[in-house]
């Protein structure tokens, strides 16, 4: 299907028009957040100028909030693949994730364990950890290969017994690019008659994702990771919502999805957040909206794969320069981090941002993971839909002089 131009992409972000130091800016950070379109900023500022107010009351703005609010949870069904009922909004993944774990808690017993990935996000292994801590639970933690930056399967069916009530695991890695098989992980679980959370944040960005072919029960992701602003989307099964003993004010709602959602929501953020998934749609043509977001992912990752073997084979030929996670011949998601030999991560991305190239360093709370390749800390670079192949040519050869040249 017919794909928008990338030229045409890039005049919808006035971000792209910054320029630092002399040079224009290439925004390789998208991983820790990406540019926002316009669309999405209209979106926000039209809801605060002529539709702000509470929801549920018998007047004109309160009830178009509440249109607001449901057209953006249609909007969310057709990019995660569920019904409208199964969306709630909140604050971002790791608050949504605290807030399930503390009510999935109040039906466990100590004893009964979870299991984690080392290869995950922190957020979706720290509100574990803590929920075990104050019910007396026991945590699991299936371990990754460092050297291809995989998970180690057999040592997760190892881990999955009778005693698992949870098994929490992310769809694609933040810090590595790598994507788990989140269906086979779904499998593991409900065969043990466990419940699934999956992390989709830096899944979501790349592919919409696909929950009723996972088979999941609950998945997180941030919009602000896909053109949109800073809020958390959460996909549950409707009848696991109503079951979840969850902390509430008693005259809140208590039915589908609302009773997930404590206090007044982030209205504006919520409408930004649906007009970004309409900006995704908008790309690409299809009977339907999830039809058109498949395909203009699809045609984002061809281009963007491309991007990613080019700056792969340009840095993995530079003298002291490391790259980690799977190599881009694999399935994985257009993100690559590197070390420099004798630098830090963030002496590496200082003298890049001098160049105006705009990266991230450090763990990006993937602090397991990197701990586990024993390094102080990542270069992060990734590929957005308005990544140009000169700006991959630009990152690479800015790399190649910083790096150390080889040894006579």
């Amino acid at each position: 299907m017919p794909m928008t131009a990338l030229e045409e992409i890039r005049t919808q972000f006035p971000a792209l028009l910054r320029r630092h130091g002399g040079h224009s800016v290439a925004y390789f950070d998208g991983p820790g957040g990406t540019q926002v379109p316009r669309s999405v900023v209209e979106a926000m500022a039209d809801y605060l100028y002529h539709h702000n107010a509470n929801t549920h009351w018998a007047y004109p703005t309160s009830a178009e909030t509440d249109q607001i609010l449901e057209d953006a949870r249609i909007a969310f069904a057709d990019f995660l693949g569920c019904a409208p009922d199964a969306i709630a909004f909140g604050n971002n993944m790791t608050t949504l994730t605290f807030h399930v774990a503390r009510a999935l808690g109040r039906r466990m017993r100590p004893g009964q364990e979870i299991i984690v990935t080392d290869l995950d996000h922190h957020a979706n292994i720290d509100p574990w950890l803590d929920l075990a801590q104050v019910r007396g639970l026991v945590v699991r933690r299936a371990r990754f290969d460092a050297r291809a930056g995989t998970l180690d399967w057999d040592h997760l069916e190892s881990l999955i017994s009778g005693r698992t009530r949870l098994l929490a695991v992310g769809a694609a890695s933040n810090a590595l690019g790598t994507i788990n098989d989140v269906a086979r992980a779904c499998r593991l679980a409900r065969a043990a008659g466990a419940l699934s959370y999956v992390d989709a944040v830096h899944y979501a960005a790349h592919y919409p994702p696909a929950v009723r072919d996972w088979d999941c029960d609950f998945l997180a992701c941030s919009a602000y990771k896909f053109y949109g602003p800073h809020a958390g989307v959460l996909y549950g099964r409707k009848e696991l919502i109503d079951q979840l003993s969850l902390p509430r004010l008693l005259p809140a709602p208590d039915t589908a999805p609302e009773r997930l959602e404590t206090g007044t929501q982030n209205h504006e953020g919520i409408a930004g957040a649906a007009a970004a998934v309409n900006f995704l749609a908008s790309l690409a043509q299809g009977a339907t909206r999830r039809e058109r977001l498949r395909a203009a992912a699809r045609a984002i990752h061809e281009r963007t794969n491309s991007q990613l073997a080019a700056m792969w084979s340009g840095l993995a030929a530079t003298d002291g320069v490391t790259l980690y996670g799977p190599g881009p011949d694999t399935a994985r998601t257009p993100t690559l981090s590197f070390t420099v030999r004798g630098k830090s991560s963030e002496e590496v991305c200082r003298s890049l941002a001098q160049q105006g190239l705009f990266l991230s360093h450090g763990d990006f709370y993937a602090t397991t993971v990197v701990e586990r390749l024993g390094v102080e800390g990542l270069v992060r670079a990734g590929c957005a839909c308005y990544t140009t192949h000169d700006e991959v040519e630009r990152l690479v050869q800015a790399v190649a002089r910083i790096a150390p040249r080889a040894h006579p």
